[in-house]
């Protein structure tokens, strides 16, 4: 029960690595608040940690919108009475897509979920996690924002900011007890990587240059995995670890 009596909000909470992060707080004893724009999924997950008596509670939600980002941090000290944790999981992908071939509203959105969206929350969270005088964030970023060419510029340029986002948070308010810390995955058996949800309209140019370099990926992992990585950085076990971005990758970009 390492996280035993925290209260958690995890984003993007419906499946993946969102879900199994959410699963994983409520085994080791977190109160966990889950989002997620899909109400059916995330009844799902409140019923099967029921079963193993967690604590999940939902609320549905886009967290493109500051009101969402905001509700869901006050959710939490509202029914739980703190925030320990939170995890912007939540993103989306950009198909791919080269700067040339790259419209106003897809960078728009890219960049308001995976990186407007977090700052919003980090900022809610963090007013918040000041006022008792500790704190712990975890970003789900990725080995695009280390890397140039795994994706479309949109969304290397999101993982890029949420890596600096994190590394500034982490600096400022390492004194005011509060810790935060990015993981980036490479592949993860998600809907976007098994089903290539997102990548519907994905640009034949920006897929074949992105695509180069997957031959060299020993294995992609399950969420469960980076589910792992999470706890252990919730929990007081990572202590010194701040303003880290801790890549998962199963070694693919040793290469």
């Amino acid at each position: 029960m390492r996280l035993k009596d925290k209260v958690a909000v995890v984003t993007g909470a419906s499946s993946g690595m969102g879900r199994a992060i959410a699963l994983a707080f409520a085994k080791e004893g977190a109160k966990v608040v889950a989002v997620a724009r899909r109400k059916e999924m995330l009844d799902e997950l409140v019923d099967e940690a029921k079963a193993f008596g967690g604590t999940i509670v939902a609320i549905q939600g886009d967290v493109s919108q500051k009101s969402v980002n905001e509700h869901m941090i006050d959710y939490a000290v509202e029914t739980f009475g703190s925030i320990d944790i939170l995890v912007n999981n939540a993103g989306i992908v950009d198909q791919n897509m080269p700067v040339a071939e790259l419209s106003d509203e897809l960078w728009e959105r890219v960049l308001t979920v995976n990186l407007t969206g977090p700052m919003y929350a980090c900022r809610k969270a963090v007013q918040k996690m000041l006022e008792k005088g500790s704190g712990n964030i975890i970003n789900i970023a990725s080995i695009g924002g280390l890397r140039g060419g795994v994706a479309g510029t949109s969304y290397i340029t999101s993982k890029f900011g949420l890596i600096g986002m994190t590394k500034n948070i982490g600096y400022m308010y390492a004194k005011e007890g509060i810790r935060c810390n990015a993981i980036c995955p490479g592949g993860v058996n998600t809907e976007i990587t098994l089903k290539g949800v997102g990548f519907e309209n994905a640009s034949k140019f920006g897929s074949e240059r992105a695509m180069l370099g997957t031959a060299n990926n020993p294995r992609s992992a399950d969420p469960e995995e980076i589910a792992n990585i999470a706890v252990f950085l919730a929990s007081d076990e990572s202590s010194f670890i701040n303003g880290a971005a801790i890549v998962a990758d199963g070694g693919w970009s040793a290469y």
